[in-house]
C-alpha cells in the first residue's frame, strides 16, 4: 500500500464522520484535493474559538432568505457563540426571533454573534457560564425569560469531545466532563425551560452522526450523542399531549471550532475530504434544519432526527 493511500485511510477512519471502510457509500465521490485555504492548525482548548480558525467558517447566514417564520418568538441556544450555534442564532434572528445564547468563555466570538443578531433588528442576550451546573441552567432560563419576556424555542447545542484511541485512556474525569457538557447540561436546560413552554413551542437537540455510525476515537462522545437521541424520542412522546415538539439534528463533519480543538493539525487540514460529498460542511448549511424544526413548517414532526451530513445514508 502506498504511503498516500495509507494516509487517506487513516484520516478517513479516524476523523471523517462518514462510512467505515467496511460499509462504503453507494456511489464513489471524486478524490478531493487538500484544501489549500485551510492550513494545518490546532487549538489547545475546548470547545475552541471561531475567530482563530483559518479560514473562518461560514456561520453568518449571509445568503439565507428569511420569511418571518419565527416572528415574536424567543429562543435560547447553548453553545450559540460560534459554529452551528452561531449560524442558528443569526438564522433565528433573520426569521424574527429574539435570541439568548449561552457560551463558556469565548468572549470575542460571543461579542460578534451579539452584533449580528442585533444587526437583524432583534434583541440579543449573551449568557456566560457552564451548563454542567444545574443552578446555572436554571438561572440562564430565568434570565432569558426576565429580559426577553418569554421562551418558545430551546436549542441544546453545546458540546465537547476528546480524542482517545484506547478505552483505557479515557479517565473518569474526562468521561464525566463529556457527559456533564453534552448530556446533563442538555437535560438540566430542558428541565428549566419546560415550565415556560406552551403549545407550539419546541426543543431541538444537537445529536451527531457518531450516534448512528460510531467513531472509534470518540467513544465517550458517541455515548453522549446516543443518549441524546434516546432522550429526544422519549421526551417527544412525553410531551405530545402538551403539543410541545422535541426533535434533533445529527450533523456530519462540519467545519466548527470543535474540530481544531479536538484533532491534530494535519487531520484538521484534511478534515471532511472523504465524506461522500468530498468536503466538510459549513454551519450555514446546517442551521436551516434548526429553523425548520423551530417553525410551524415542522408542526407534524416530533421525535425525529434530521441528518445534514454530506450524503451518509442513515437508516433505510
Amino acid at each position: 500500500m502506498t504511503s498516500r493511500k495509507r494516509k487517506e485511510i487513516e484520516v478517513d477512519e479516524a476523523l471523517d464522520e462518514s462510512f467505515p471502510a467496511s460499509d462504503p457509500p453507494s456511489w464513489t465521490p471524486g478524490e478531493a484535493a487538500v484544501d489549500d485555504t485551510r492550513p494545518a492548525q490546532h487549538q489547545s482548548h475546548q470547545p475552541g474559538d471561531e475567530h482563530e480558525m483559518i479560514p473562518p467558517p461560514d456561520s453568518f447566514m449571509k445568503n439565507y432568505q428569511a420569511a418571518g417564520k419565527l416572528e415574536g418568538k424567543v429562543a435560547l441556544i447553548s453553545g450559540g457563540d460560534s459554529g452551528i450555534g452561531r449560524a442558528t442564532a443569526i438564522g433565528f434572528a433573520k426569521e424574527g426571533a429574539d435570541v439568548a445564547f449561552i457560551y463558556l468563555d469565548e468572549e470575542e466570538d460571543a461579542r460578534v454573534t451579539v452584533e449580528h443578531i442585533e444587526a437583524e433588528g432583534r434583541k440579543a442576550l449573551a449568557i456566560k457560564g457552564d451548563i454542567a451546573e444545574k443552578q446555572f441552567c436554571n438561572d440562564a432560563v430565568a434570565k432569558t425569560v426576565s429580559e426577553l419576556g418569554s421562551l418558545n424555542i430551546l436549542v441544546n447545542n453545546a458540546a465537547e469531545q476528546h480524542v482517545q484511541e484506547n478505552l483505557l485512556d479515557i479517565s473518569e474525569d474526562q468521561l464525566r466532563r463529556t457527559f456533564d457538557t453534552n448530556f446533563f447540561g442538555l437535560f438540566f436546560l430542558s428541565q428549566a425551560a419546560l415550565p415556560h413552554l406552551t403549545e407550539g413551542d419546541s426543543i431541538i437537540n444537537t445529536a451527531s452522526i457518531v450516534a448512528y455510525r460510531g467513531k472509534d476515537v470518540l467513544m465517550d462522545y458517541g455515548a453522549t450523542k446516543g443518549a441524546i437521541v434516546g432522550f429526544t424520542r422519549s421526551l417527544a412522546s412525553n410531551l405530545t399531549e402538551k403539543k410541545i415538539r422535541v426533535n434533533a439534528v445529527a450533523p456530519g463533519p462540519i467545519w466548527t471550532p470543535l474540530i481544531p480543538a479536538s484533532f491534530n493539525a494535519e487531520q484538521v487540514q484534511e478534515f471532511g475530504e472523504h465524506s461522500p460529498m468530498g468536503r466538510a460542511g459549513q454551519p450555514d448549511e446546517v442551521a436551516p434544519s434548526y429553523i425548520f424544526l423551530a417553525s410551524q413548517d415542522a408542526s407534524y414532526m416530533t421525535g425525529q432526527v434530521i441528518h445534514p451530513n454530506g450524503g451518509t445514508i442513515i437508516g433505510g
